[in-house]
């Protein structure tokens, strides 16, 4: 099994980034294989709601989200993160989950993928960025595992956080334990299409 871990996060290796290699390293102990993808240094575009992906589930968009889609599609297992900007998620956070909407077609979506979820703030923003996260988790239809919330700030040192290495330790080991488990949506409702969310027309 594969599990990817996501930062969104801008920097190149704050704590949001470090929690997720945590995570990812105590997947490798359960027997995954794993990859992390940053977000720093990449050329990715936002959303310009052209609807084409509608149609095709190929965003026309060409830059480095077209690398990410593969990697999405092939992962079993995710770990999203993101720092909490303005009490909420990043803005680099908001374009990744904008660009997902693209994958919604019945061979190109991300399915019964188990995904974790990392939020990293200073003070307020916290549950706003979870609650997010996890709405985009469940809309995709993924099996949603447990997240770390983290009040961290610049000048704290990762290795004196213990509750949260440890949280983060507990959530690869999950998210394997998850897969290995076997769980899927029902297929006979499946409800994977190009308007995520509950309709009554």
């Amino acid at each position: 099994m594969r599990v990817l871990g996501v930062s969104l996060s801008p920097r190149r290796n704050g704590h949001t980034t470090k929690l997720i290699e945590l995570a990812l390293d105590a997947a490798v102990k359960e027997g995954a294989n794993v990859e992390l993808y940053s977000i720093y240094g990449k050329h990715i575009e936002p959303c310009n709601g052209c609807r084409e992906c509608f149609d095709t589930g190929e965003c026309p968009i060409q830059d480095d989200m077209q690398e990410l889609y593969k990697q999405l599609l092939n992962a079993d297992g995710l770990i999203i993160g993101s720092p909490v900007y303005v009490y909420t998620l990043a803005a680099q956070a908001k374009i990744f989950l904008d660009r997902t909407v693209c994958l919604n077609k019945p061979n190109r979506n991300l399915k019964n993928k188990v995904a974790g979820v990392v939020v990293v703030g200073g003070s307020l923003g916290l549950i706003d960025a979870l609650k997010t996260i996890y709405f985009w988790i469940i809309t995709h239809e993924m099996i949603p595992a447990n997240f770390i919330a983290a009040y961290s700030l610049p000048n704290i040192e990762l290795y004196n956080m213990e509750k949260c290495i440890e949280s983060a330790r507990n959530l690869g080991k999950q998210i394997v334990k998850i897969l290995q488990s076997g769980f899927k949506y029902p297929e006979d409702i499946s409800r994977v299409r190009i308007a995520f969310g509950t309709h009554t027309l």
